[in-house]
């Protein structure tokens, strides 16, 4: 059986999830990750989530879209961030999810740029991430959901880069609810074996997210995707994988091309 494919709520046409649910099927899509937006905005979603789910929209994942996350140097950011994850957490439980993914932050620092130097040394960056992601992990055990941990390249975190970042973090924790996000774009940025990476972080993968080498649609670079399948099958990996792209046309010209072209390798 392969992975089911999911593709993100903003690349479907329609007024409602429903509509976008059946455009997604009519690509070959088996289900919707949902983007949750900051400033409370998902939390005001749930009503409108559930009825989609009752009326049997597929709905497994949450990518999160906010300005500030659990890494943020402010600890008031930090706190609103853990706030709002645990928020959409809680919701992609009510709807029957598996989880919802964030980085340790996103566009806050990069030791690639100036200044060079972030504010935090990395011992007191681990400390408030190790914080963090307990009390999350505390709040997805409770909801029956993962919180998977996002690494990111080096131009848009400067925390947690390789999946072997992410793993010893988890590592540390020892709590099953707190998970890896595996990115396959920032893999090819980051990982100087991504399938070796992916075997040897294997038992702490808990979400995929697919995007070829140039940010475009699995099929439009040159991330070896026979590779990237038989790994995942080697690992075990059986939950979705979800299309995070941007795209080389029109949606609805690049993206029905996606689900045939993974089903070859997945």
């Amino acid at each position: 059986m392969t992975n089911p494919i999911c593709v993100q709520e903003q690349q479907l046409r329609g007024t409602d999830l429903l509509e976008k649910w059946d455009v997604a099927q009519e690509w070959g899509f088996d289900g919707i990750e949902l983007r949750g937006r900051g400033e409370g905005a998902f939390a005001t979603r749930m009503p409108d989530l559930l009825r989609a789910a009752a009326a049997g929209v597929v709905m497994p994942t949450i990518c999160v879209e906010m300005s500030h996350f659990l890494g943020a140097f402010d600890l008031d950011l930090r706190r609103d961030a853990i706030r709002q994850m645990s928020d959409q957490l809680r919701g992609i439980g009510e709807l029957g999810g598996r989880g919802a993914m964030t980085p340790a932050s996103w566009g806050m620092f990069s030791r690639r740029l100036p200044p060079f130097e972030p504010p935090r040394s990395p011992e007191e960056d681990r400390e408030v991430l190790l914080e963090g992601l307990a009390e999350l992990g505390e709040v997805a055990a409770a909801a029956g959901v993962m919180l998977f941990l996002e690494p990111l390249n080096r131009y848009e975190d400067h925390m947690v880069n390789t999946l072997a970042d992410a793993a010893s973090l988890i590592q540390e924790l020892g709590m099953p609810s707190v998970r890896i996000g595996a990115d396959t774009y920032h893999m090819n940025i980051e990982e100087a074996d991504p399938a070796r990476s992916l075997l040897e972080a294997g038992e702490y993968i808990g979400h995929v997210q697919a995007s070829d080498s140039n940010r475009l649609e699995p099929g439009a670079g040159h991330v070896d995707w026979a590779l990237v399948g038989s790994t995942l099958r080697a690992i075990g990996y059986d939950g979705p994988v979800a299309i995070e792209s941007r795209l080389s046309g029109p949606a609805e010209e690049a993206l029905p091309r996606v689900p045939p072209f993974l089903r070859r390798y997945l």
